[in-house]
């Protein structure tokens, strides 16, 4: 095998073609989001993208996927608590994590 046969293009040469072979073909149904119905628009639980993302915090999307209906104030107060709650690592897990090195590669 000569060397050219191992060689990758260069960086920008390679541009992959988008298919459109299945554009408008119903790959799944659920009720959590709609992708591309009108175009290239991904609403989740009725609400699109781009009006709750920039409003919403994180969780209150995931109280909405989840609950399906935004949190009131009570509800995410409560939400995030019960999160918070569900963070901790087991004490095996996180002496595990301290003995890598502050400069160990992150792979």
């Amino acid at each position: 095998m000569s060397e050219a046969d191992n060689s990758t293009p260069a960086a920008g040469a390679f541009k992959p073609k988008k298919s459109v072979a299945l554009s408008g073909v119903t790959a799944g149904n659920t009720a959590l989001c709609t992708v591309g119905k009108t175009g290239n628009d991904l609403h989740y639980r009725g609400y699109d993208i781009l009006d709750i993302a920039g409003a919403c915090e994180f969780e209150e999307i995931a109280y909405l996927l989840v609950h399906e209906k935004l949190p009131t104030q009570a509800e995410l107060t409560a939400y995030k608590t019960k999160l918070k709650g569900m963070r901790g690592l087991p004490a095996n897990v996180k002496a595990a994590l301290e003995w890598i090195p502050a400069a160990a590669h992150p792979m």
